[in-house]
């Protein structure tokens, strides 16, 4: 069997891995991605064998459907010249329409039913949606799919990318002393469904304020992002762009500060003390904070008090909730191989 598969983000690529590791020895398999930054960065850090096809249509709207647009036209023929039997996507709008309009069958992962405008691109045209089971599945069948289709596994994505292998011998941001390191993660702004107001700012403030002495690491998405946080903060903290593996970076991290998104689910399941500041309200975030594996705050004095509370005990207990509820969870690339043979 020949298999396309469309990879758009950091997460998508890194759970990737772990379906070409499984299908790759028995079927030919095409990878796709876009010029994105936080993609092209992290493929050359996993050696990823991807094309890269088209880009990434910034915030504004028409400038994602003329990205869009473009992509597809040079992605169709490609994906022609292929011609595999099936499409395994995150519900990618190009891949859903092409394999619409080529009739490839076509298999999505999902757990993002907030990203309505994706949702509604997608949903319509693929055969198959694979969903994690905290998620509701007419959270995703009122876009267009029917239930029948939606198939649920018992984890949530996050245990498969936490899997990866890393390179131990990477240089990492931290200083090499006897500081604690705090990790924060600044939130996703040129998705369609980012939010235009943002906590992280005072939240930063706060815990300079507080924690300056300490190694803190602020890791932002894109340049001019990065750019106003240098201002801001560049003689306080230091600033980075992804150009390292998450993972890497969380197992060297005593305190970690995301927006609720795939790195705060992650550092939740390695057991690593996460702090959410929700900048995406999502039902992952939510499920980690009911699970006890994330701390839910936007007050940045709240935060700081929760922080010393975090330096202040052991880590023992966080690691062991978080590797009791790994274990309960079942691999979704098994569910994805189910489904394929059905």
């Amino acid at each position: 069997m020949k298999i396309w598969i469309d990879i758009l983000t950091p997460k998508q690529l890194l759970f990737s891995e772990q379906i070409i590791k499984k299908l790759g020895k028995k079927h030919k398999i095409l990878c796709t991605s876009r010029e994105y930054e936080e993609v092209v960065k992290l493929a050359k850090l996993r050696n990823s064998d991807l094309i890269f096809v088209g880009k990434h249509g910034g915030r504004n709207k028409k400038a994602k459907l003329e990205a869009s647009i473009d992509r597809m036209r040079k992605l169709s023929g490609k994906i022609k010249v292929f011609s595999p039997d099936l499409t395994i996507s995150f519900c990618s709008p190009e891949a859903a329409k092409i394999s619409f309009g080529l009739g490839i069958r076509h298999v999505a992962f999902c757990d993002s039913p907030h990203a309505d405008a994706v949702m509604r691109l997608t949903l319509p045209l693929i055969q198959k949606l694979l969903i994690p089971n905290v998620i509701p599945k007419n959270k995703f069948s009122k876009y267009g799919i029917d239930k029948k289709n939606i198939i649920s596994y018992k984890a949530i994505d996050a245990v498969v990318t936490i899997k990866r292998k890393i390179n131990q011998e990477a240089t990492l941001p931290f200083r090499k002393n006897k500081r604690k390191n705090i990790l924060i993660r600044i939130e996703e702004e040129e998705a369609a469904y980012a939010s235009k107001s943002s906590r992280i700012i005072s939240i930063i403030k706060q815990v300079i304020k507080e924690y300056g002495e300490e190694n803190i690491v602020i890791l932002g998405r894109y340049t001019k992002q990065i750019q106003n946080l240098q201002k801001k903060f560049g003689k306080k903290a230091k600033i980075v762009k992804m150009s390292f593996d998450g993972k890497h970076l969380l197992n060297n991290t005593d305190v970690f500060i995301g927006s609720g998104g795939t790195m705060t689910a992650e550092s939740a399941l390695l057991g690593i003390p996460t702090i959410s500041y929700n900048a995406v309200p999502n039902i992952i975030e939510n499920f980690l904070v009911k699970k006890y594996l994330v701390k839910r705050e936007t007050n940045p004095n709240k935060i700081s008090n929760h922080i010393k509370k975090i330096f202040g005990s052991s880590n023992k207990l966080n690691q062991k909730r978080a590797k009791i509820i790994v274990e309960q969870m079942e691999d979704p690339i098994k569910k994805l191989i189910k489904v394929i043979k059905e």
